[in-house]
């Protein structure tokens, strides 16, 4: 069921999504499309967050919660320069999942985020997208370090953060709220790389 605010912009506001979604980073790696959420993409969002996936990152989450958290981090490229990127296969089709740099509420640092549906598991996409956000926080926005909260219990996320060269931050851990179980993963840039 699509409601109402779920519904594509018609007439000069499509057309001002359609020049905003221009002027943010799109990242195309060998295998994976980077791209600016659409209104299209929520029900991808939505089937990962309302699920038992969802349990990974607080949920699972109602609806509306969905909506409103799919709304914030694509709101973080107006408001700070970096948001949720839709992933999805070069050769194009449906979404697989999402990637994010974001500086969410309540949270003490900047975070690299990945959420991915089962049909784009087990392939290394979430690896390669994540690698490629991980590169523009460090080469575009001049970020020198950003994090990976990530719940105990996801051992593939953590697997994930450990490929990328992440290290657990125990200080920054226990920086968080002690009401909800937490590692924090840190992605350091590399010398040499650029800022």
């Amino acid at each position: 069921m699509r409601y109402p605010w779920q519904m594509a912009p018609t007439g000069g506001a499509a057309e001002i999504t359609r020049k905003i979604s221009h002027q943010l980073p799109e990242l195309r790696t060998p295998r994976l499309l980077l791209r600016v959420p659409r209104l299209s993409d929520f029900d991808a969002y939505a089937r990962i967050v309302t699920s038992d996936r969802g349990r990974y990152i607080g949920g699972p989450m109602t609806h509306e919660e969905a909506w409103l958290d799919f709304n914030q981090l694509t709101a973080g490229w107006l408001l700070r320069g970096a948001g949720l990127w839709t992933v999805e296969r070069n050769d194009g089709g449906a979404p697989i999942g999402f990637v994010l740099l974001a500086h969410e509420f309540g949270d003490p640092e900047a975070e690299l985020g990945f959420l991915f549906l089962p049909e784009g598991e087990g392939r290394g996409y979430a690896a390669e997208a994540t690698r490629a956000a991980r590169d523009v926080a460090f080469d575009l926005l001049g970020w020198q370090t950003v994090v990976s909260y990530i719940d105990p219990a996801n051992a593939r996320a953590i697997r994930l953060a450990e490929s990328l060269g992440a290290v657990s931050d125990d200080a920054a851990r226990m920086m968080l709220s002690a009401d909800e179980p937490c590692l924090v993963y840190r992605h350091i840039q590399p010398k040499g790389a650029l800022s």
